[in-house]
């Protein structure tokens, strides 16, 4: 489902290149649950931002369900994550103007599914919030603004779902509700689900957790 060699990343600073990503060659099957853990600033957002197509690399190739991420201009990475990909922030990046059903809605409207509203309200049942659904995103508390952004992920049916620090801005309660929603639609779906975190506890839950330092990924083993 995912596959990278020799992934680089490389950023230009006053005092020189600044090698971000040391490099990475790993690979994620269809379905699996994956845990990046890493300290802030270790590089494990760059990656997730690299393997969503948020962002490009200096070198090396990125394969998402097969489809060379590394080869593609902006638009065809944009179609592409508008087809396989859902990204849920840690900060939710909700639109501020738009009430919660209207956010969900439009990854649907952008890709032309049929019946988007239809589609909107029942990902929100699933997500259970559907009461909220004409409120805006200031009316809304921070756990139900994630369930939102997690929604708003779901609604396009995506084959893989990426998600930074989900968790990291939400109370321990909302925090487990999250975690748990985030489970229980992985395996509906079947979605492949990789998420960045800095808490050991969370990333123990997932089939594989791999480490980030320094920009070195290496793999987690008990």
């Amino acid at each position: 489902m995912i596959k990278t060699e020799n992934l680089i990343k490389t950023v230009s600073t006053s005092e020189g290149e600044l090698q971000i990503l040391q490099p990475i060659t790993f690979s994620v099957e269809a379905g699996q649950s994956i845990a990046i853990i890493g300290a802030s600033g270790s590089g494990k957002s760059t990656l997730l931002g690299l393997l969503a197509g948020l962002d490009t690399a200096s070198s090396g190739e990125i394969w998402l369900d097969d489809a060379p991420l590394h080869s593609m201009d902006e638009e065809a990475r944009a179609q592409l994550r508008g087809e396989k990909v859902g990204f849920i922030f840690q900060s939710f990046m909700l639109v501020p103007s738009l009430t919660a059903l209207e956010n969900i809605m439009l990854p649907a409207e952008i890709t032309g599914l049929s019946d988007p509203k239809a589609r909107a309200l029942a990902v929100l049942k699933q997500v259970g919030v559907e009461h909220r659904a004409g409120h805006y995103p200031n009316q809304l508390s921070g756990g139900e603004q994630q369930r939102v952004a997690i929604a708003r992920a779901f609604i396009t049916q995506p084959k893989i779902l990426f998600a930074d620090e989900p968790t990291g801005n939400l109370d321990a309660k909302n925090s487990d509700n999250v975690e748990s929603l985030l489970f229980e639609l992985n395996k509906q779906s079947n979605t492949t689900l990789v998420l960045v975190t800095h808490d050991p506890e969370l990333a123990s839950k997932f089939d594989r957790q791999l480490s980030m330092n320094a920009g070195v990924l290496e793999e987690v083993t008990a």
